[in-house]
């Protein structure tokens, strides 16, 4: 099983590495046709002549590339906006579809076989290694050394994933026209689907895909035995698949908006905005039913489901952001920050997150309803910022790039709006709770250790008093790990539900009031 083992492990490293070397292959070169089939009929003549010097020559990386074409743009824009020219800027990217129709020679003449060759590969070869890993050993959850893990437990192979996660992902949201030899990859896997090429997002969601499914692999393997874990790794793989990936793409493919029906605002924060609304409201029946279908989710599926089932019911059995927190992430929840001082910032950041993106949504639908004369530059500058620091930096750079540092659930934690939304209800209006039983409680510290969302379960457990928390994403991982079964979620009557009320005092020290 070793030697299996080394064999998987072997075949992933070796298909990352040829999957990074990549990025530094093939050639480039734009000709005039070219360029002019891939932007908009009037930056045609602007752009011919900026990019003159470019046209007809040959390139030996996307960066070189790239780096040519921004420089000329830039220089341009600026040209403009120094004599005051604002309607002769141009505020399309274009790096990307550039570089990628200038795109020649051996990546994009083997597309397919590249493909076998990393994601492919290295999805095998974490199957190799997961597979046999947990195969003899008793059911149930050991530490077995994982404080002591380099890459588990913040040493340098941790460090070092984190920072290439959180590289990759400043190159998907703010750097595509580099990683075009990786959506080349993925071109044949899309024109199957969609219709088309493959974007850098299409990329991401093959590849956040992948890691779902692959990694649920190992959850089937490591909880094997508990059918609660089972079933809600199931889930969310079928979600992520499905959902999120197979339908919004057959949509494209029938001229539909792109849509995932499983996402809620706020977490999908462009909800209403205007270019989401204009393009539902612009597809028919089927746009209009996606428009209904985002409301009542809003206004009814939340509510009434969380006051069933919790916050688990979407956190950890539905979205997307959890599957792969709950998947891929799930060798890191340990680092989660168990402190006192970690629960306040996380009640100072993921609240204030949720009612600013409430603030921008009511001007946006306020804007609409106007005919977009209230304050719409105003709302277009806050779609920016939010989009950056919130959608992009925080969700995705810090959010999956911060796993090996802080933990899986960092997104969830502190910045997830919709994760807030639910949790409120969930404190306040809700039959789930997670039951403990003092007496049996042997203060291990296996439900603390574990608690992804840095809750110090054995502090209730230990008194024998219900966990009622708005953060909890009833992942029951603390229960599964508790030796003595003291730890038991449940969806029973609100009454008797919260007993005793933690309260934060200023020494950082919690006194309980009955």
């Amino acid at each position: 099983m070793k030697t299996l083992q080394g064999i998987g492990l072997g075949m992933f490293l070796l298909a990352l590495l040829t999957f990074n070397a990549l990025l530094f292959m093939g050639r480039f070169e734009l000709s005039e046709p070219e360029m002019a089939q891939s932007v908009k009929q009037e930056h045609v003549e602007v752009l011919r002549q900026e990019l003159q010097p470019m046209l007809g020559k040959t390139y030996s990386s996307s960066f070189a590339f790239a780096t040519d074409f921004n420089s000329y743009l830039d220089a341009y824009n600026e040209k403009q906006k120094n004599s005051q020219q604002w309607d002769r800027v141009i505020w399309d990217d274009y790096a990307f579809t550039l570089a990628k129709v200038a795109s020649e020679g051996f990546v994009k003449n083997n597309k397919l076989l590249l493909l076998l060759l990393t994601v492919v590969l290295g999805a095998a070869g974490a199957l190799f290694y997961i597979l046999p890993k947990y195969k003899g050993e008793p059911e149930g959850i050991k530490n077995n050394g994982i404080m002591f893990s380099s890459n588990k437990s913040r040493g340098v192979v941790g460090i070092s994933l984190g920072a290439y996660l959180i590289l990759v992902y400043m190159l998907l949201y703010w750097f595509p026209e580099y990683i075009v030899n990786w959506t080349l990859l993925v071109d044949p896997l899309s024109h199957a689907l969609s219709g088309g090429p493959a974007s850098q997002w299409f990329l991401y969601g093959t590849i956040y895909t992948l890691a779902i499914l692959v990694m649920g692999v190992r959850m089937f393997r490591r909880y094997r035995g508990n059918n609660y874990q089972l079933l809600r790794t199931a889930s969310v793989m079928f979600f992520q698949l499905s959902f999120a990936f197979l339908i919004p793409e057959v949509l494209v493919l029938l001229n539909k908006p792109w849509y995932d029906f499983k996402n809620i605002w706020p977490l999908d924060y462009d909800f209403f905005f205007e270019y989401s609304v204009a393009s539902m409201l612009g597809s028919g029946s089927l746009g209009m039913f996606m428009l209904i279908w985002g409301i009542l989710l809003i206004l009814v599926a939340v509510p009434v489901f969380t006051y069933f089932y919790g916050k688990r019911w979407y956190c950890s059995w539905v979205c997307g952001c959890g599957g792969l927190a709950e998947t891929a992430g799930d060798p890191y929840r340990h680092l989660s920050d168990k402190s006192l001082k970690a629960w306040k910032v996380e009640r100072w950041m993921v609240y204030p997150i949720l009612v600013f993106i409430t603030g921008i949504t009511i001007l946006t639908i306020a804007n609409y309803f106007t005919e977009f004369a209230l304050l719409r530059q105003s709302t277009d500058v806050l779609h920016q910022w939010y989009g950056f620091l919130i959608g992009a930096a925080f969700a995705g750079v810090v959010g999956v790039g911060f796993y090996p540092l802080m933990g899986n659930r960092v997104w969830c934690r502190f910045g997830c709006p919709l994760a807030a939304y639910i949790g409120l209800i969930q404190r306040f209006k809700s039959r789930f709770r997670i039951t403990t039983n003092g007496g049996q409680c042997i203060s291990c510290g296996n439900c603390s250790t574990y608690c992804e969302m840095g809750i110090d379960v054995r502090w209730y457990a230990q008194r024998g008093q219900n966990i009622v928390r708005a953060s909890c994403v009833g992942c029951g991982i603390c229960a599964s790990v508790c030796p003595r079964g003291v730890l038991k979620l449940e969806n029973g009557p609100e009454q008797g539900r919260i007993t005793d009320i933690p309260v934060l005092t200023g020494n950082d020290s919690v006194k309980v009031l009955s």
